[in-house]
């Protein structure tokens, strides 16, 4: 009887991770489904202090250590030494998860230059100085490590009224690619996870049943749960994921899909409003 070859190991498994802005939404579900493997999580927040607490609370009832430190994106590069406390107070960092960002609903001949900088800032600069942080303490440990960076539909496509994040997550989109390639040799991956329509506070959905809500132009017909993202950031977190690297993991019910299809449907200039 033949033997199967093992699988090579490209990285140890996971101990640690820290999740930004993992006070609600998809931060909160990836924290607290990574407390669920058994991963002791580093939990961040900008302003709901709270709602840090309840995420630590909810990932502490696994059996792990969820220590709590407030982290402003705006306040780069000094912000991100939350990453070094959190690195420390864990015993390192085999994992982290760009989570934390911010929007805009403006179009760009109304925007001001300050609006576009500060989206700039938190998506893109805070994902790149996060990112570089983490990595140093992968690299020191030589155990391997993951980068997962929560990007967007609008990674991939854009959308009336979104600028900067269309941009900032564009940019985060090529950031991981140059990342998957330059740390490969530590056995650290890169990748991207890109949402669709998700029920969460920043679509102003928060704790609402995405299964109630009628999407006709999504295949899948409704809005996505945060747990299903965070199911997919799970998967990439682990060793089983070690030979995928650079790619961009779309969830987002088939709505990218509908291009060229949902152009062809439409009947009015409404989209233009944005």
């Amino acid at each position: 009887m033949t033997e199967t070859a093992p699988l090579p190991q490209e990285m140890d498994r996971p101990r640690t991770a820290i999740v930004t802005g993992s006070d609600s939404g998809i931060g909160r579900a990836t924290a607290v489904a990574l407390a669920g493997g058994g991963l002791d999580v580093g939990i961040t927040y900008h302003a709901d202090s709270d709602g840090a607490g309840r995420t630590a609370a909810e990932a502490t009832d696994h059996g792990v250590r969820a220590p709590v430190r407030h982290l402003d994106l705006g306040d780069l590069p000094t912000s991100a030494a939350v990453v070094d406390e959190l690195a420390d107070e864990l015993g390192g960092v085999d994992v982290l998860v760009n989570c934390a960002g911010t929007g805009s609903a403006q179009r760009v001949m109304d925007m001001d230059f300050d609006t576009w900088r500060h989206v700039l800032t938190v998506d893109l600069d805070g994902a790149f100085a996060c990112a570089q942080r983490a990595a140093r303490h992968m690299i020191d440990a030589g155990r391997g490590g993951r980068i997962i960076n929560i990007t967007s539909v609008h990674e991939h496509a854009p959308r009336v009224g979104a600028a900067p994040y269309c941009a900032a997550k564009a940019g985060v989109g090529a950031l991981t690619k140059v990342l998957a390639m330059e740390l490969a040799e530590h056995r650290i991956t890169v990748n991207s996870v890109a949402p669709g329509e998700i029920s969460t506070p920043m679509t102003d959905q928060d704790d609402v049943n995405p299964r109630t809500q009628e999407r006709p132009g999504y295949p899948l017909g409704r809005p996505g749960h945060a747990r299903e993202v965070a199911a997919v950031v799970a998967f990439l977190a682990t060793p089983a994921a070690g030979y995928v690297t650079g790619a961009s993991y779309v969830v987002d019910g088939g709505m990218l899909l509908m291009g060229p299809q949902a152009s062809s449907a439409l009947s009015t200039n409404d989209w233009r409003a944005g």
